[in-house]
């Protein structure tokens, strides 16, 4: 018994929910209810070519003589150096306790600056000359002949159609065929 009821009462639900009315909008257009895909032959194929400009920059490098100057104090490491390790050895002879580490430091200081002027006196300044490489960019390129499409010349039915298409078709040529009443 409750089960005839649950199932009239679906029956009856079910039944007010198709008699609803639906608003489908405008029936729909079947635009390719009237086309075909069919072959047509191929009667010419031409390439159409477009001269493009192909840059390629490069870099291109060179020798070339530069002249430089040299100062006094240049390379003078050496001098001041050595003459700072004579001067503190001198001056650690001198005096005993904190006077003798005051002459040592002392020592190297005048040393080391004795030292980089005897350097600096062998170091006449003066120009020398030397071989650098310099490089830059320099902009080439060339020309090159593109193919951009195909003009292609086809028969269908016995008409010729011509078409400018981005492949070559090969012999057949694969075309769609619409069919449609024309105006009074």
């Amino acid at each position: 018994m409750r089960s005839a009821l649950v199932l009239a009462l679906s029956m009856g639900l079910a039944t007010s929910v198709l008699a609803q009315p639906r608003d489908y909008g405008p029936p729909p257009a079947y635009p390719d209810e009237n086309v075909r895909t069919v072959y047509a032959d191929v009667l010419r194929v031409d390439p159409v070519y477009e001269n493009v400009r192909v840059s390629q920059p490069r870099e291109e490098c060179y020798d070339t003589e530069v002249r430089r100057s040299s100062g006094r104090y240049d390379n003078t490491n050496t001098g001041t150096i050595v003459g700072a390790i004579v001067g503190g050895a001198l001056g650690n002879t001198v005096g005993s306790g904190d006077g003798r580490r005051a002459a040592t430091v002392a020592g190297a200081v005048i040393g080391g600056a004795v030292g980089r002027e005897v350097d600096a006196n062998d170091n006449r300044p003066g120009s020398y000359r030397e071989v650098e490489t310099r490089c830059r960019v320099v902009e080439s390129g060339y020309d090159e002949r593109r193919i951009i499409g195909y003009d292609v010349e086809y028969r269908y039915r016995g008409e010729v159609f011509f078409s400018r298409l981005g492949y070559d078709p090969g012999e057949k040529l694969r075309v769609r065929v619409s069919v449609e009443p024309a105006d009074p």
